[in-house]
């Protein structure tokens, strides 16, 4: 569950009042609205990458506004994947069970089981610089997913993306929504993409989040 009650926040010469919205646990939602209202900006404050000036925010019906990103059980995919060119995808998918101190084999494990999921079993000892668009958002998605948090954000993840490429990442999003349970919160300007994932849709406009039935609902 995500709960964002009364939020209120600055950026700049941007500000956002008294914003509210209830995810409900294992729900795929997407948000959507205008470039430049706000979007986004919501998504990193529940991330903890934004101080709140007011409000409340709870995930898991657990009260997060005032902890540090690490410690709020987020997996957090952002918009340009923010991936480690340096490491393999083995090493990226494994990255957030090694700083936590897990060992060997159980990293070894989990990014097996990940590279599963994901189609990247043949992928491990490659650099990221060597890989499509799609297979780094695979890269991304995983990493995000390694530690099992109980909240997934994803900021625009398809954008970039050819659509045959998109076709398939909104199938694996399917997928590992069915296969892990994990609450999401996807930001997107694509009403067809939200269709294809979501649902819960809600759109952003004039500072306020409010609730769209979903195409087939009713």
């Amino acid at each position: 569950m995500i709960s964002v009650k009364n939020l209120s926040l600055e950026v700049g010469e941007f500000a956002l009042e008294d914003v509210s919205f209830e995810i409900p646990t294992r729900a795929y939602c997407v948000l959507m609205g205008r470039t430049g209202c706000g979007k986004t900006t919501i998504l990193e404050a529940i991330c903890g990458l934004r101080d709140v000036a007011a409000g409340s925010i709870e995930l898991m019906s657990r009260e997060v506004t005032a902890l540090p990103p690490a410690e709020r059980g987020i997996g957090f995919v952002p918009q340009d994947g923010a991936l480690f060119s340096t490491m393999t995808v083995e090493e990226n998918l494994g990255f957030s069970l090694a700083v936590r101190g897990r060992g060997k084999g159980a990293v070894s494990e989990r990014v097996g089981r990940l590279a599963e999921l994901l189609g990247m079993s043949g992928l491990l000892q490659r650099r990221i610089q060597g890989l499509s668009g799609g297979e780094k958002q695979r890269v991304a998605l995983g990493r995000a997913l390694a530690f099992e948090p109980g909240i997934l954000c994803l900021d625009e993840p398809l954008s970039a993306l050819d659509d045959e490429t998109k076709e398939g990442l909104i199938g694996l999003l399917g997928k590992v929504r069915e296969e892990t349970g994990v609450t999401t919160l996807h930001i997107t300007h694509s009403l067809q993409e939200a269709r294809s994932l979501c649902d819960m849709l809600l759109v952003m406009e004039d500072g306020e989040v409010s609730e769209l039935p979903v195409e087939g609902e009713g």
